[in-house]
């Protein structure tokens, strides 16, 4: 029986945005992007005393996306973001952050993300699912992505810019310090919101 191989010219259906990435790999139509960490940034949202909000964000951080061309609802994305980068604006805050009864940096000095899949939500957002890690707990988180769009900056690099959020419960990831007011108010929520202004450098 003759061997089959696959041809640009032809059309396949798949079952997954991932089946159909690694069709594409082998017809090398699949594009590479990495974040550009200057026009980039990744930030969280807490409540604290439930009266107000603290935000902070990573310094060192660090992502890719795999797309079929430039089609970004088939895009893999992978991120890490180094602990030790943390910054709230208040340097003991940050220490206390970095501690075991938070991040303890020492032991896990990493959180990293990696999607699973893409839903399409209309033309300018997509959900991105994918398993989350944070000091050695796993678990399926969905991100909301509003891309901005794609545009060639001065310098000829081609560039895709988005806009993510999202939220996750702390207590889940092993983030389970906490203490209570007098009055009885939680100092620091539960719920975390996640926040990020990406963009990508075509490869």
């Amino acid at each position: 029986m003759a061997s089959k191989s696959l041809d640009a010219g032809q059309v396949y259906l798949v079952g997954s945005s991932r089946t159909f990435v690694k069709i594409l790999k082998i017809l090398k139509m699949e594009t590479t992007w990495k974040v550009d960490t200057m026009h980039s940034e990744v930030g969280f949202k807490v409540r604290h005393m439930m009266i107000s909000n603290v935000s902070g964000s990573f310094g060192s951080f660090d992502a890719h996306a795999t797309t079929a061309g430039d089609d970004f609802t088939t895009a893999q994305f992978s991120f890490n973001a180094d602990i030790n980068s943390i910054n709230t604006g208040v340097a003991d805050r940050d220490g206390h952050l970095k501690s075991a009864d938070f991040f303890d940096a020492e032991s896990h000095p990493a959180l990293t993300f990696t999607s699973t899949g893409i839903t399409k939500i209309n033309d300018e957002t997509i959900e991105i699912a994918g398993h989350l890690q944070i000091k050695g707990h796993t678990h399926p988180v969905v991100l909301k992505a509003d891309f901005a769009g794609i545009a060639v900056d001065p310098y000829g690099q081609t560039k895709a810019g988005m806009t993510l959020s999202g939220s996750i419960k702390r207590s889940e990831f092993g983030l389970t310090w906490s203490a209570i007011t007098e009055a009885g108010n939680i100092v620091v929520s539960d719920d975390i919101k996640l926040a990020a202004e990406l963009q990508f450098i075509k490869q």
